[in-house]
């Protein structure tokens, strides 16, 4: 680098930035030491700080700023940016401290590089501190440094402390509206985030791409269908309407609603899509269990030319399971090798559990096996796999492969897995005693779905009688799973009494549910009875609705009132 003034030394460090070279870097900082006196220009200095900094490198930054006499906010600032850029947030709030130490005051890009790295750190005392000290320089109604205290606030989890901050602030930009109301979506108050969209609007603010489709999340999780689509002729007379991605967020909330066709309608009508489009209807339609459609997408999305992306993979391979299309889920598998997508982990997750639905145990192992790294999402679906295609021994003995020797934690679904492969075993004991472990061994309340197992474990192995107490014990109310799994047991062992608490209980959950009635028709005709359901005192007469035989005999828990 020959005849380089310091100003052509300096582009050529911030083109090693950009480009993310290491060794033009380097050699332009020995360049500097070989040519210029030490310690070199300031701004030189700064230069490197930022070089080794965005590199990760944060020895070699801190090795510059202490070779530097003069130091100034900006080399700080640029060395704080750095280290939170690449997750040393610990290192970060250090050097803020040294910073104040040097007498050398934060401007407002160092103050939200340090409200960043104590949120990424969840330490709200040091947030609070920093909070502080922004008030004490008058730094804190500068709207970047508001909205990152703000932020601050939101991610160490003091809601309080956050809105009152946005109260005080006389300027609220719209990043900090946008917080706000993404904010009360993700902790679940849809309601709230609603509420701070109306009044964002009242206060004459104009809303962007970003607050359209975290207004729509939270239409979607409270299912506000009609507030949904008054958003959507607004996004219309607003001139969003070729938003991308504002039209992605509609067909995301249509189908989040179940109206496939209306997300269909505005899909259809996009004028221009990428693959999030794409990935979104197809997400869609397995949502809302139309897997033929989704699949019919996905083949209209590789006619268009549009390269299949890990996750729209995934989610076609789940359709392929909805419906046991185990010859498309095999193209579907070849695409995926193809595009080096299959080693992706939720695509093999997707894999072992087509393959375990469509029946293909073989395969489902083999996708297991070949997987780089799994999760629990692996562990559960080869589990269930086994335990679907009535290999309940095997599937118990992953369970025990993957709490003893891999050492994963079950989750709530593994738990359902294990119980109904204990079911099909009929390892009653067993069972009971990983139900009655799950909070002291593993952490995991049981659930209805878990109290549905146990009594569909009883009643498959005959004990009739011992489920009906157990659901009795329950802690919480039976659901209809609950009692229809006592049901059915009643019906294979013949227990007109028990099943007649059972259909009534059924018929005040889901009255419009026919199969209940048809279950327990078929249940007393079994045992000598015949259920008539009509509305009248006696057989031939109008009057109270009842259970009766053939004799005209009102029933009631399989006795006969005169």
């Amino acid at each position: 680098m020959p005849h380089l003034t310091p100003n052509s030394i300096g582009s050529v460090i911030e083109s090693a930035v950009s480009k993310r070279s290491l060794l033009l870097g380097r050699a332009a900082h020995a360049f500097i030491i070989r040519t210029l006196d030490t310690p070199p220009p300031a701004f030189l200095s700064n230069h490197l700080v930022n070089l080794y900094s965005k590199l990760d490198l944060p020895g070699s930054a801190e090795l510059v700023i202490r070779l530097t006499p003069s130091r100034s906010v900006v080399t700080w600032t640029t060395l704080i940016a750095g280290l939170v850029q690449n997750g040393h947030f610990a290192s970060a709030l250090i050097h803020f401290s040294n910073m104040l130490r040097d007498h050398v005051q934060p401007n407002d890009f160092t103050i939200p590089c340090a409200f960043k790295a104590a949120a990424s750190l969840r330490l709200h005392a040091t947030g609070k501190q920093v909070h502080a000290f922004s008030v004490k320089s008058g730094q804190v109604t500068d709207v970047f440094v508001g909205c990152s205290a703000f932020a601050m606030y939101l991610k160490t989890g003091l809601i309080e402390e956050a809105k009152k901050l946005f109260d005080e602030m006389p300027e609220k930009s719209i990043a900090m509206w946008n917080a706000y109301i993404s904010n009360a979506v993700d902790v679940g108050r849809p309601r709230d985030a609603v509420h701070k969209f109306i009044e964002f609007r009242r206060a004459g603010g104009n809303p962007d791409s970003i607050t359209f489709c975290k207004f729509l999340n939270a239409c979607s999780d409270a299912s506000y269908v009609e507030l949904g689509q008054q958003l959507h002729g607004f996004s219309i007379r607003s001139g969003f309407e070729e938003s991308v991605q504002v039209s992605n967020g509609f067909i995301d909330f249509y189908g989040k609603c179940g109206k496939t066709g209306q997300a269909e309608v505005v899909f259809d009508e996009m004028r221009e899509r990428n693959d999030v489009s794409w990935c979104t209807l197809v997400s869609v339609f397995v949502q809302n269990h139309e897997d033929e459609k989704a699949c019919g997408v996905f083949l209209r999305a590789r006619k268009e030319g549009v390269e299949p992306k890990d996750f729209m993979v995934s989610i076609v391979i789940s359709a392929c399971a909805g419906l046991s299309g185990l010859e498309l889920g095999r193209s579907v598998h070849s695409l995926a090798v193809k595009a080096c997508v299959d080693d992706n982990i939720y695509v093999g997750s997707a894999l072992v559990d087509m393959y375990g639905k469509c029946g293909s145990i073989e395969d489902a192992e083999r996708a297991f096996h070949e997987m780089p790294e799994r999760n629990l999402v692996t562990w559960n679906a080869m589990m269930g796999g086994y335990s679907h295609q009535g290999h309940s021994d095997t599937a118990l003995a992953l369970f025990e492969e993957m709490t003893g020797s891999y050492r994963v934690p079950p989750s709530h679904v593994t738990l359902v897995c294990v119980l109904s492969a204990c079911t099909r075993a009929g390892a009653v004991k067993q069972g009971m005693e990983i139900f009655e472990s799950m909070r002291e061994r593993y952490g995991i309340e049981a659930s209805a779905e878990h109290y549905a197992c146990i009594v569909d474990l009883l009643g498959r192995a005959g004990m009739v009688e011992r489920a009906y107490e157990f659901i009795k014990k329950m802690p919480i109310s039976p659901t209809i799973s609950v009692w229809g799994a006592l049901l059915n047991a009643c019906k294979v062992y013949g227990k007109p009494e028990l099943g007649t608490i059972a259909a009534h209980k059924l018929f005040e959950l889901d009255p419009k549910d026919s199969g209940n009635h048809v279950l327990l028709s078929n249940l007393l005709a079994a045992s000598g009875r015949l259920l008539m359901q009509v509305g009248r005192s006696d057989p031939s007469e109008k009057g109270d609705e009842g259970c009766w035989d053939q004799e005209g005999h009102r029933l009631q828990l399989g006795h006969r009132e005169g």
